[in-house]
């Protein structure tokens, strides 16, 4: 074929894209899949979409340069008012173009995001009904497709906010009136909405390192003050972990500063000596009930920073000891032999115990505890599942929240669900639930007149539910209701709204991403020893060639947790000290303060031996 009739061929191809995609009837009714647009199901064949893109793409640049140029001109002028769900599909369609997310220099990305930004802008003034079936059709992509428009619109996000910082107004002014950074926070939170109901991806994929530049504390403080203007607190999933705990840390820390001047003020015109800080004098023999008594005292200090003193012993609290009665007090809170919770030996995860004798204000102890924790920054080795944080944000339960730590018990109902056969001859099973009350097995009936009603095929559903809900509610009503109370004592502010439950999982618990060995060895404090002796050296060696497990285990043995802090390694402070020269003592550490003490072992087999043994040997909470 000569050149002229390539020429003639890619003429008419031209002519057939620009009145495709500068004509939205045309456009919208591409690519369809043969169903109807409905809620659930877009309509479009998108794999289609893809492959036509890929096609073009590969075509001269005269033919890509007058889909771009018609796809302007369309979103321009659409042509009408787009109100049914089925006015939406070229909306899709155009944001599937991987042209969008190109930036090779500054004139095409203006042109990309200038393109990008009229289809967010769109897609963000649609109808709630619109929206509802965009975050369907957004949950229907699979994980590679969806990633990719989080990425996109993320990108479009930073770029704005790049814009906005060079902005002689300044943050965040530059951008609460930006509608171009409004409507990708509000496409943002289409695609969060369709993550939510599809589970994909983790919650961490829609951070935005960008907005953890922007001025986020002046930014919660406009949003805290109900104002109307746009903020990026309106829409958290954006906001780090990182940035998050910031915003916390300096909200507890305002608020703490206004008990101080309370407590200066108080002193000062009234003779009422008030402590700064919230101080807490215990007895070891009688942790619980001295901690219960003064906390309940106290209820309008709980934000103050806290500070413990032990009865009968001498030292300053620097943080230390604080750790310590966290450490000493979870331990004996979450005892089993204590009764306030139950354990499942296959997910390892605690319960509340619908049969414990203990009264609320045990319970409000443990839901204080966990506040305090968070205000500050403590990690706790409690194994509570994510679904007690869903439940203090009034989140729905469910049968995949129980399938996390009663395993068993999730199985053997979603057998029950499965089950082809007949269900009421076979499984002979009334609405009735159970649990263990200190070895006695106690029935009560999930539903009126549970005892004599069967569960059938028809009403299996009906009691796999109540089932459900018995276990994580009804029959842990009272123990659950006064531990939240606590925690909300403590951890009523705003900012604490900005947190998803798995992110304050994560705050009180910790992280179990890997280890940064070489992170964590540039942060290391080292006392007696110099970073470059030997011993140091070979511990480090010895630490990188342990298995995550073994690594786990010393970092329990160090610090009274297998975990690291919810943002990483970069935030976990870690000491070394000498114990003195070569011996046959064991290693030893304070969890309170993150110390391990080593010795001057001769060789490096005998530290990597003792260390090992060490590790291997101590059971528990390790506390010195």
């Amino acid at each position: 074929m000569s050149d002229k009739e390539l020429e003639a061929q890619f003429s008419q191809l031209e002519t057939a894209i620009e009145s495709c995609f500068s004509n939205w009837s045309a456009l919208n009714t591409s690519f369809l899949n043969g169903k109807e647009s409905t809620v659930s199901d877009s309509g479009i064949a998108m794999d289609e979409v893809r492959e036509a893109y890929k096609i073009i793409l590969d075509m001269p640049v005269s033919v890509i340069r007058a889909m771009m140029t018609s796809i302007d001109k369309l979103l321009r002028r659409p042509g009408l008012p787009l109100k049914r769900i089925s006015d939406i599909r070229f909306l899709l369609i155009l944001l599937e173009n991987p042209l969008l997310a190109q930036h090779n220099f500054a004139e095409e990305t203006r042109y990309h995001h200038n393109i990008l930004k009229r289809i967010l802008g769109m897609l963000s003034g649609l109808s709630n009904e619109c929206h509802q079936a965009l975050a369907n059709w957004f949950a229907n992509y699979n994980t590679v497709h969806l990633q990719r428009r989080i990425n996109l619109v993320n990108s479009f996000i930073t770029y704005r906010i790049t814009k906005a910082r060079r902005s002689v107004v300044g943050l965040p002014a530059a951008y609460e009136a930006d509608w171009r950074v409004i409507s990708g926070a509000r496409v943002m939170a289409l695609l969060f909405a369709a993550n939510n109901l599809s589970s994909k991806l983790p919650f961490s994929a829609f951070y935005n390192t960008m907005v953890d530049y922007v001025n986020l504390m002046a930014d919660f403080e406009s949003w805290q003050s109900r104002s109307g203007k746009f903020s990026f607190c309106q829409y958290p999933f954006l906001i780090s972990m990182g940035a998050k705990m910031e915003i916390m840390e300096a909200d507890a820390r305002d608020q703490q500063e206004t008990k101080w001047r309370e407590a200066f003020l108080n002193m000062l015109f009234h003779q009422k000596p008030t402590l700064p800080y919230l101080m807490l004098r215990v007895r070891r023999e009688a942790l619980i009930e001295d901690s219960l008594r003064q906390l309940a005292q106290n209820e309008t200090d709980l934000k103050k920073s806290l500070k413990i003193e032990f009865v009968g012993e001498d030292g300053v609290d620097a943080g230390g000891l604080r750790k310590e009665w966290f450490l000493l007090l979870v331990r004996s809170l979450f005892d089993p032999q204590f009764g306030m919770f139950t354990y499942d030996d296959d997910s390892t995860f605690c319960w509340f115990n619908p049969a414990s004798f203990e009264n609320e204000d045990q319970y409000f102890l443990v839901g204080i505890v966990i506040g305090l924790s968070i205000y500050n920054a403590t990690i706790l080795d409690i194994h509570l599942p994510t679904a007690c944080y869903k439940k203090l944000f009034g989140h729905h339960v469910g049968l995949e929240d129980l399938r996390v730590f009663r395993p068993g018990l999730a199985r053997g109902l979603e057998q029950l669900l499965e089950f082809p056969g007949d269900v009421e001859s076979v499984f002979c099973r009334p609405f009735v639930a159970e649990y263990d009350a200190f070895g006695e097995r106690i029935s009560v009936p999930i539903i009126p007149d549970g005892e004599t009603t069967m569960v059938t095929n028809a009403n299996r559903q009906q009691f796999v539910d109540k089932y459900i809900d018995f276990v994580m509610n009804t029959s842990v009503k009272r123990q659950f209701g006064a531990f939240k109370r606590g925690f909300y004592h403590v951890c009523g502010g705003n900012a604490l709204s900005l947190f998803r439950p798995e992110e304050i999982e994560l705050l009180v618990r910790g992280s179990d991403e890997p280890l940064d060995i070489e992170q964590l060895r540039g942060q290391t404090e080292y006392h007696g020893f110099e970073e470059t002796d030997e011993t140091v050296g070979q511990f480090w060696d010895i630490m990188k060639e342990m298995q995550p497990q073994m690594q786990r285990k010393l970092l329990t043995f160090v610090t009274g947790s297998d975990r690291i802090p919810a943002t990483g390694t970069a935030r976990m402070r870690f000491q070394i000290t000498c114990g003195g020269s070569d011996c046959d003592r064991l290693p030893s550490a304070h969890t309170c303060f993150n110390q391990l003490i080593l010795f001057r072992y001769q060789t490096e087999e005998k530290l990597k031996r003792m260390i090992e043994m060490a590790i291997t040997e101590s059971q528990g909470f390790y506390v010195k």
